[in-house]
């Protein structure tokens, strides 16, 4: 049993301000699987303090430091690559084979990435006798989710600490193991004291003390858009910056020429992927009205085919994170079935022979209209629902129909189609014809799923300020 009872400020492990724990739950067996401790606005005055002292001496590293920093830390993330595999397994429920070869590769995914654009990130911009400069913004307060862990934290620590700024981080308190290791990463790869600090808690408490506080610069937050909401309220009054990168109902629009097979299993496969807990999840699939049926005869292949069970075996996917996350997931499948959607695979319950652990069957509904609560609704678990359409206008508008933005999907054999579909869809990043990850593309949406944008040079951007030197250069010297 992993216990993790102090906090990681200014270089050092810590005992919380005010004694209290909290059993970290295996989502696979419901078993206890560790226990943290949870700090209150006290332990996070103290990170902030630490943080907001380191800040001055860190912001002057040079390029060169902080690459060979960042270096440092992607070795020792290397060297403890199974560590990280074990716990996400454990604290979330991700299947072993995508928590090595997805979940735990995308922090140092997002390392490498924060090296390469370092390398040749203009940081200074002559402008006739006025030199823009951008510079570090600050102290930044990270609250990150349980869904990709180490993926939420990673693409916000990277960048950050890339260009210079001081940080604390309060991981989801529901998956917390991950969040430890990467700070004992951080101070064994010689990460200076107060640059990173790790405080645990729940986002009433800690969140909104981060949020907060006058002495957080900006404060960025992977979340649902509820969250998201009582983070920006909590955030207003300092004025500080606010990044957001929340929840998501995408589209995946299959055109009449697409190869049908393929790009239903592909998209059905997707929602169903971490057990359907991705925000950016294709979980709107739409087909030409006249192909519902063929598209409900794959689908349901690929439903019955997908295993569920035990993380650390063979299964296709595991279980959902906590009771909570599936007696919500089961509220949205029967209402779907109230609501008149066609169930094709799944439903409600647990699969057969999994009694202990939060499982969920695959579940497919089709005939949805996009005036159903499961078509309106982030539902976050292996639930995907097929909406016809009558023509490709009718298809963008009812992809777009929608308070979300964060993603959207595309798939034609004709690739001006699709790149003109692409272009009218209102969500930050769409993939067309199924696409792989581009870690140096931007990620984040429009609409409720956010503001600004993580992954790639434009992660750099969050945090950093712009200003503007005027006469910096003489004005004969410019000439």
């Amino acid at each position: 049993m992993r216990n993790y009872l102090k906090f990681y400020i200014n270089g050092e492990w810590v005992d919380p301000v005010t004694p209290k724990t909290l059993d970290v739950i295996n989502p696979a067996n419901e078993t206890v699987a560790g226990k943290i401790s949870m700090g209150s606005a006290a332990d996070v005055d103290k990170a902030v303090k630490a943080a907001k002292a380191a800040f001055p001496g860190f912001a002057r590293t040079t390029r060169a430091q902080r690459i060979d920093l960042l270096k440092a830390v992607a070795a020792v993330y290397q060297k403890r690559y199974g560590e990280f595999v074990a716990a996400i397994t454990e604290e979330m429920g991700a299947p072993a084979w995508l928590s090595q070869n997805a979940q735990a590769a995308t922090g140092l995914a997002h390392l490498n990435t924060a090296i390469a654009v370092l390398e040749n990130y203009k940081f200074e911009d002559p402008r006739g006798t006025t030199m823009i400069l951008k510079e570090p913004i600050g102290v930044c307060g990270f609250i990150t989710p349980w869904n990709w862990p180490v993926n939420q934290i990673m693409c916000k620590v990277a960048p950050a600490l890339a260009v210079g700024c001081t940080m604390v981080l309060k991981p989801s308190e529901i998956a917390p193991f991950s969040g430890y290791l990467i700070a004992e990463v951080m101070h064994e790869a010689g990460v200076p004291k107060g640059v990173f600090n790790l405080i645990n808690g729940d986002g009433p408490t800690v969140g909104a003390a981060i949020s907060s506080h006058p002495d957080v610069d900006m404060v960025s937050f992977t979340g649902s858009t509820r969250a998201g909401i009582e983070v920006a309220r909590n955030a207003a009054p300092t004025v500080k910056r606010v990044h957001q990168e929340l929840g998501g109902k995408s589209a995946n629009i299959i055109l009449d020429d697409a190869g049908l097979p393929k790009a239903v299993e592909g998209g059905v496969a997707a929602v169903f992927l971490n057990s359907g807990q991705s925000c950016n999840a294709p979980t709107r699939m739409l087909v030409p009205k006249g192909r519902m049926d063929e598209a409900i005869a794959i689908a349901k292949k690929v439903a019955d085919a997908t295993t569920v069970g035990d993380p650390a075996g063979n299964s296709r996917i595991g279980p959902v994170v906590s009771e909570l996350q599936w007696s919500k997931i089961q509220g949205l499948i029967k209402k779907g079935i109230e609501e008149g959607a066609t169930l094709v695979a799944g439903g409600l319950g647990k699969p057969e022979g999994l009694e202990k652990g939060y499982y969920v069957k695959p579940t497919v509904f089709a005939n949805v209209t996009n005036d159903m609560t499961i078509a309106r609704e982030e539902i976050f678990g292996p639930v995907i629902s097929i909406l016809g359409y009558k023509d490709v206008d009718d298809a963008v508008a009812i992809g777009n129909d929608t308070v979300y933005g964060l993603a959207a999907y595309v798939s034609s054999a004709d690739i001006g189609k699709a790149q003109e579909i692409a272009r009218q869809m209102r969500a930050g990043q769409v993939t067309v014809n199924g696409a792989g990850p581009d870690f140096m593309a931007p990620f984040g949406g429009y609409k409720q799923s956010g503001n600004g944008r993580e992954w790639g040079d434009h992660a750099f951007a969050e945090f950093l300020e712009v200003k503007a030197v005027l006469g910096y250069t003489p004005k004969q010297a410019a000439e």
